[in-house]
């Protein structure tokens, strides 16, 4: 018997059933004992009809899949634009020809689909693929960026930290509890504006040869790197991040002293905690270097290790050594960096200056950021002051 055969056998006893309860119920809209059992029997026939359709169905279902063939031959040209990786919004290839376009043409032809992507103050959000471009360009430039934690908000970000631990203490058998007060202190990652400015002349904006796109990307995001690393460092927390040499709020001036030397270093590392000094690593400028690089330990050993693997950075007494050229030449920071937090708010955007260079030839385009540095724990970080004349032991 075929599934079309036993579909209209189930329609059928379906409908007699259906006539069968109608018909029997009695004053009281019941069944009998016996009518019960009648109609019972009638469900359960149903029921082996729909189990043996379903059983039919699974076994053409098997056949079909065993008729296909192993190895089907590729008839057309293979595609990765599958539809569960279409990419929408400021990720799609749409919206990323659509900021090229109208980079190309000066925003005189800016697609609807830019629309997606319009920044407050008259500029418009960079395609995804762009802004992560951009963040990979300012984390390969920016020590800080690799070495601080990053938060992604859309809004203020609060950051509690404790400002008090609880205390343990001895009790003898039966004696009362004692309770310490939990207190907290709270930290706000804020949203300083940084943007970037640059000249393009028209002829290269309009050469479809001169590839626009990363020119832009690697200008903007080397510029934004170098301001970001210098206020992450240095910043006063006014107008722009707090850096983790500012003399308020930044790491803890463990000792300043006239002329450095290798015990400085030794003892700078163990002025910090222990539990910081795990993931610790020491920060300078390339002048301090130069003079560490001299220092010999008890043995006559140079006590700076070189690195032998490429992207691995040098150590300094087993703890890795990373340089900037806006590190204080009068100071050295050791610590924990995860401690330090970088805050961006929101994307990176682009807006283009329509009128300022027109009468030079000039096609002028800014970009811009907002973004903040706090470190939340200034014990984790440890600073070293060195006095006018930096000599070595």
């Amino acid at each position: 018997m075929t599934i079309m055969e036993l579909r209209e056998k189930r329609n059928k006893a379906l409908d007699a059933a259906k006539a069968f309860l109608e018909s029997h119920r009695t004053d009281k809209g019941v069944l009998s004992v016996e009518d019960d059992a009648t109609y019972t029997k009638m469900e359960a026939d149903i029921d082996a009809l729909t189990n043996e359709i379903h059983r039919l169905e699974r076994q053409e279902q098997r056949e079909a899949e065993m008729s296909m063939p192993i190895n089907t031959p590729l008839t057309s040209k293979p595609s990765g634009n599958m539809a569960h990786d279409k990419k929408t919004g400021r990720a799609s290839d749409a919206y990323k020809d659509g900021m090229l376009t109208a980079l190309r043409t000066n925003f005189r032809q800016v697609s609807n689909v830019l629309q997606e992507g319009v920044d407050a103050d008259g500029g418009y959000l960079v395609p995804e693929e762009y802004d992560s471009r951009l963040i990979r360009v300012l984390e390969g430039e920016n020590i800080m960026r690799k070495l601080g934690h990053k938060i992604t908000t859309s809004g203020d970000h609060k950051i509690n930290i404790a400002s008090t631990e609880p205390a343990a203490a001895w009790i003898e058998e039966g004696g009362a509890l004692q309770f310490s007060d939990a207190k907290f202190a709270q930290i706000l990652l804020d949203a300083h504006k940084l943007h970037v400015a640059i000249k393009v002349t028209e002829e290269l904006l309009y050469d479809n040869a001169f590839n626009l796109e990363n020119y832009i990307i690697e200008e903007f995001g080397k510029a934004l790197s170098n301001a970001e690393e210098d206020a992450f460092l240095n910043g006063t927390g006014v107008g722009q991040p707090l850096g983790l040499f500012a003399a308020t709020g930044g790491g803890t001036v463990y000792k300043t002293v006239t002329k450095l030397t290798a015990d400085d270093i030794m003892n700078l590392v163990y002025a910090l905690k222990r539990p910081y000094r795990k993931n610790s690593a020491f920060i300078m400028n390339d002048q301090i270097i130069a003079t560490i690089r001299t220092f010999k330990d008890g043995n006559g050993a140079y006590m700076w290790q070189p690195s032998y693997q490429a992207g691995e950075p040098d150590k300094l007494l087993g703890y890795p050594v990373y340089t900037s050229p806006f590190a204080p030449e009068d100071a050295i920071s050791f610590g924990d960096y995860s401690y330090y937090n970088i805050g961006d708010r929101g994307t990176r955007s682009f807006k283009q200056l329509t009128e300022l260079f027109a009468g030079n030839g000039m096609i002028g385009f800014v970009a811009k950021e907002r973004v903040d540095g706090k470190l939340i724990l200034p014990e984790a970080v440890q600073i070293l002051k060195i006095g006018s004349t930096t000599a070595k032991s």
